[in-house]
């Protein structure tokens, strides 16, 4: 299962990634927003990247205007490798290299195809392990140091 989340600004391709993952036959949690008003991004960020590193899903998806504040925010969960994507090479990048457990999108930033596919990229990919899992070890290392 993936879960999602967005502020407002992230709202619409939220949706539309939705019906793309329901299309792949994937389950998806919706954590909100559900409306266009105002609201703050760290809210979502936060929801979604604790129900990932609690195991109540196997990855999660965010999206606000830019991208960048919600990558922010869901970076400051311990265990979360949320990586901020904007062409497919980055995304498959952020699975194969980093192991990214969210991947985060700019609703402001990217149409619907681009975006689908990102998410289809991402998906697609496989962490390689190896000298990469050595280079995770020492991000992990710098939370228990400062968290």
């Amino acid at each position: 299962m993936i879960i999602i989340g967005s502020d407002h600004g992230g709202l619409s391709l939220k949706t539309a990634l939705c019906e793309y993952l329901g299309r792949r036959g994937i389950e998806v949690a919706d954590a909100g927003t559900n409306s266009d008003a105002s609201v703050d991004y760290p809210d979502y960020g936060q929801k979604v990247a604790e129900t990932v590193r609690e195991g109540g899903a196997e990855s999660g998806i965010l999206i606000c205007g830019t991208g960048i504040g919600m990558s922010i925010a869901a970076n400051k969960i311990p265990g979360i490798r949320a990586a901020l994507v904007t062409d497919v090479f980055m995304a498959r990048m952020a699975k194969e290299h980093n192991n990214a457990n969210v991947l985060v999108l700019g609703g402001r930033v990217l149409d619907e195809q681009k975006a689908c596919d990102l998410v289809g990229a991402w998906l697609d990919a496989t962490f390689e392990g190896g000298r990469h899992q050595s280079r995770l070890d020492k991000i992990t290392a710098l939370e228990m140091k400062y968290c």
